[in-house]
Formats: C-alpha cells, sequence, structure tokens
C-alpha cells in the first residue's frame, strides 16, 4: 500500500519518534515536532505511536492512492477533501485505489500530520525514520516520491478530540544551566513578559520577540559551549530568546534562562507566527506531575476515540450504502 506524492509544500518531512542516544556523537534527536500529534494518529488508526507519519510545515499537497489504504489527519488542521468531497480534520478515513487526497495550507498551528496504516517504512537509520536536515539525513519530501506503508488491517471512520496548542498559551519552565547568571529581576521581568513568535522559525528552533529590551546574563560572553537539547531556551547576543526543537545542535554557548517541560513542547511548536507565548516557571516537582499526568493522558487516547458521524452531504457515494436494505413492510 503507498501514496504518491502529486503535490507538496515546501517543508514536508518523514518523522517518527525521533533518534535518542547519540548527542556525544553530535546527532540531535530530530522527530516529530509535535509529539502529540504521533499519538493522536495512532489512537484513529489503532496503532503504535512509534510508526513514521509525514510531517507538513504550513502547507500540505496532493496525493493520489496506488491501493486501498487508511489514513489519519491530526496537528494544526488544514483544509481537507478526497476527490473534492471535504473530510474532517482529527480522523481516519478510507482513501481507496485512485482517489485524491488535497490537504491545504495551515488553518491555525504550524505543523500537520498525514498518517498512514501501517505507518510510513521508509528504510530506518540509527533506529528512526525522521528525517534531520542539519544532519543531512533525508530530505525534504517531492512531487513524484512515493509513501509507502506497512502491513495494515483496522477500522476508519474515527474521530478524535485535540489538545488545543495550536494558538500558544503558556509554556511551563525549568531552570537550565545558566538561569543562575540571570539576576532575579531579570527572570522576573521574563516570566511577567508576553511573546509573539517571530519570523525566524524552523526545525531547529523558533525566534521570540517583545516589546521591551532584551535579557542578558552576567558574564555571557565568557560562557563555555555545553550540551543543549530540545526544549532549552537560548539568548542570543540581542537579547532575543530562542526556543530549541527537535533538529536543534547539540552544543552551544549562549545563556539558557529555562527549559521548556516536554509535555509543553508540542504547543510550543504549534505556535503560529505571531503567536503570543508566556513562560510560567515551575519546580521540579512540580514539573514531575505536569509531565506524570500528559504521559497518563498519552496512554488513554485511545479510550477518547469515537465513531465519526458523517453528514449525508458529504458523503458522494451514498446510494452505494443501500441503506434501506433488510426493512421489514410493515403490512407483511
Amino acid at each position: 500500500m503507498s501514496l504518491i506524492v502529486r503535490r507538496i509544500g515546501a517543508a514536508c518531512t518523514i518523522q517518527d519518534q525521533g533518534r535518542d542516544g547519540y548527542l556525544d556523537q553530535g546527532l540531535s534527536r530530530s522527530g516529530a515536532a509535535d509529539l502529540l500529534a504521533l499519538h493522536e494518529g495512532a489512537a484513529l488508526l489503532g496503532q503504535s505511536p512509534t510508526r513514521a507519519a509525514l510531517e507538513m510545515a504550513g502547507m500540505g499537497g496532493d496525493f493520489e492512492a496506488m491501493q486501498d489504504v487508511r489514513i489519519a489527519l491530526t496537528g494544526a488542521p488544514m483544509q481537507a477533501s478526497i476527490d473534492g468531497s471535504s473530510v474532517p480534520w482529527n480522523a481516519s478515513h478510507l482513501l481507496l485505489k485512485g482517489q485524491r487526497l488535497t490537504l491545504g495550507a495551515v488553518l491555525r498551528g504550524a505543523y500537520g500530520y498525514l498518517h498512514l496504516g501501517g505507518g510510513i517504512v521508509t528504510e530506518p537509520f540509527l533506529g528512526s525514520r525522521s528525517t534531520h536536515l542539519t544532519a543531512k539525513l533525508g530530505g525534504m519530501v517531492a512531487a513524484g516520491d512515493t509513501l509507502p506503508a506497512g502491513p495494515d488491517s483496522g477500522d476508519t471512520g474515527m474521530k478524535l478530540t485535540p489538545t488545543e496548542r495550536f494558538s500558544g498559551g503558556t509554556l511551563h519552565i525549568v531552570p537550565s544551566f545558566q538561569t543562575a547568571l540571570f539576576d532575579q529581576p531579570t527572570l522576573n521581568r521574563f516570566e511577567q513578559t508576553e511573546f509573539r513568535r517571530g519570523a525566524r522559525a524552523n526545525r531547529m528552533g523558533m525566534q521570540l520577540d517583545s516589546g521591551g529590551e532584551g535579557f542578558a546574563a552576567q558574564g555571557q560572553l565568557n560562557i563555555l559551549s555545553e550540551v543543549i537539547t530540545p526544549g532549552d531556551i537560548q539568548m542570543t547576543g540581542t537579547g532575543n530568546p530562542f526556543i530549541l526543537l527537535p533538529e536543534c545542535q547539540t552544543t552551544g554557548g549562549y545563556p539558557r534562562i529555562a527549559t521548556v517541560l516536554p509535555c509543553d513542547m508540542s504547543r510550543a511548536a504549534q505556535t503560529p507566527a505571531g503567536g503570543t507565548i508566556r513562560f510560567q516557571f515551575v519546580t521540579l516537582d512540580e514539573a514531575a506531575t505536569l509531565q506524570g499526568a500528559f504521559q497518563k493522558d498519552l496512554a488513554r487516547l485511545s479510550s477518547r476515540v469515537e465513531p465519526l458521524i458523517r453528514d449525508p452531504h458529504d458523503i458522494p457515494d451514498l446510494l452505494s450504502y443501500q441503506l434501506i436494505g433488510g426493512m421489514i413492510s410493515a403490512t407483511e
């Protein structure tokens, strides 16, 4: 089973949960910018969240089914249709051989995801199918490419109400290696500032802008380069914060004021250009509680899936369902 890509946006890549354990070799995790979207797609298709999906940054594309294939659509919502008929987002659908799936621009958020029943089964490397553009592992999906799917069976026509995370909001943070280099008034101002996602953003990181002065650490020019991970918030020389994302570098010398909790990274990555973000420091105990609750919610996702009730006006082949077959005459 597979899809052929007929048209595709400029920044679409195949992603799973990424590669752990290679920081010492200069390779960051990569993986989906919105890991929650992977779990939602898995719940809709009744499969493992470790399977790879197509991550679409800002714009989708046109895809043709070479065989019947189950699909699910999660993450930032996009206009979606099959052979010109609109289909719901955050739902699973059956794409019949020869049918065309069309996905437009994101309506909210930043990253949309197309999941295939059986997952996208490209050749794995170092235990993952994730593209890592900065490390030149894989590349962007292009028109004419094939998205191969693994063995699959199961139902479609399911829906899931997503966790709202597509317009910014509050991100919980804990102190990082250089937090102590920022004086308390600066840390207080950081928490009180409303930031906007700037124009500079990709899978490495996203810049945040604010109307006030920048944020500087004491002795920041003498900071040694140290290991960094996704979620770290670096301060550039101009005092603008950058939230580091899955393809961030593995070491760096900019001061880090804090680190975003993993459970809030989907919200961070899905913040659209111009969307607002605030930060809130929490203790390590509070962070553990928030992260634990998030993991429990992931485990319960499959119990939240429910049948998708479609409007009969949106089903072009409604008559083929023989909805009145088997009726018994009331006069007999």
